[in-house]
């Protein structure tokens, strides 16, 4: 029996990968979507289901649950073959195609779009000896469920995106909300810089957490300290940590593609360094990246266009637009 060669396989069903799939049911491409998580949406769906996305177009804000089921939907436009749980471990070329080997097959395609994101991620911890015992009760390093904190105490660490965006969310559903950041600098965007100081979260800058105190798993106070040696102990119900990932692309940095600080390097054309594997969304880097969400849904339609251009010589690099597709 003669195997099944699809066009492009993408690998990541984050945004970027989601969006690629549509993109390439719009060039008529034949689309199988390979993630090692166990759904689709990557870590809008893992750790922020419940946080909103403001720097998409043509949304104010939207939750990013909400978001990721309507690329899902969109995604399935192109009636793409969609594995879960699996994990891309190695790829041979050959003349006309692409043989590549996960954990649990092999699978023949024309081209590879890599959308991994940050690749496998892990969140980044506080290092503290006794936080094991806090986890997954009232210590968290992603929500998924608002109401968890509805009438409580809740200290969020952290001074990204992330943090300043829960703190604000938590803002009229918990008791309290306190912001603990190490720096006394914030990396969130200003806009939401200026509102969580013109909110009443209280934020406490150039403090790190010392020691969680507590005991059955339940947090009851939390002990921070200064550089110079202040300290001060905080009552709180929860904890919310957002440090960052720690992330690794595992196997794909044994395929030979250029990398620059764990990113993969590509071209205007979204093209790797090895033929046929194109690249798009924040696993990538090139001069002037940015790695925003609404920049990976640009860079998928390039990626996706010039992978058409590669199987077809024929097909146009510049497609109709998708007025005249479904007018």
């Amino acid at each position: 029996m003669e195997r099944e060669i699809v066009d492009i396989t993408i690998i990541g069903g984050g945004p970027a990968g989601l969006f690629s799939s549509f993109y390439a049911g719009m060039r008529e491409m034949s689309v199988k979507i390979i993630d090692s998580l166990p759904q689709l949406g990557g870590q809008l769906v893992e750790l922020y289901p419940d946080k909103y996305i403001y720097d998409v177009g043509g949304f104010p804000k939207i939750l990013a649950k909400d978001f990721v089921a309507n690329l899902v939907t969109q995604a399935h436009y192109a009636k793409p073959e969609i594995l879960l749980s699996e994990t891309a471990l190695s790829i041979e070329k050959h003349e006309d195609y692409i043989e590549l080997t996960t954990d649990k097959g092999v699978h023949l395609t024309r081209t590879i779009l890599l959308t991994a994101g940050i690749g496998a991620f892990q969140p980044r911890k506080i290092g503290l000896k006794e936080e094991a015992e806090f986890e997954g009760k009232t210590l968290h390093y992603g929500i998924k469920d608002l109401s968890v904190f509805k009438g409580e105490d809740v200290i969020i660490c952290g001074g990204g995106d992330s943090a300043v965006d829960w703190a604000l969310m938590l803002e009229d559903i918990a008791s309290s909300v306190k912001l603990i950041h190490r720096r006394d600098r914030f990396t969130a965007h200003e806009t939401s810089v200026k509102q969580l100081m013109e909110s009443k979260v209280e934020v406490k800058t150039s403090l790190a957490i010392k020691e969680i105190i507590g005991e059955d798993g339940n947090v009851e106070e939390i002990l921070v300290a200064s550089r110079d040696g202040y300290e001060e102990r905080i009552k709180t119900n929860h904890v919310i940590v957002n440090y960052g990932n720690i992330s690794s692309l595992g196997p794909l940095k044994e395929w030979g593609l250029e990398m620059e600080r764990n990113s993969i390097v590509v071209n205007s054309r979204m093209e790797t360094n090895l033929e046929g594997v194109y690249a798009a969304g924040d696993v990538t880097t090139f001069d002037g990246k940015v790695k925003l969400i609404a920049v990976g849904l640009g860079e998928a339609p390039i990626a996706v266009n010039h992978a058409k251009s590669y199987i077809d010589p024929k097909a146009r690099v510049q497609p109709l637009h998708s007025t005249s597709v479904f007018s």
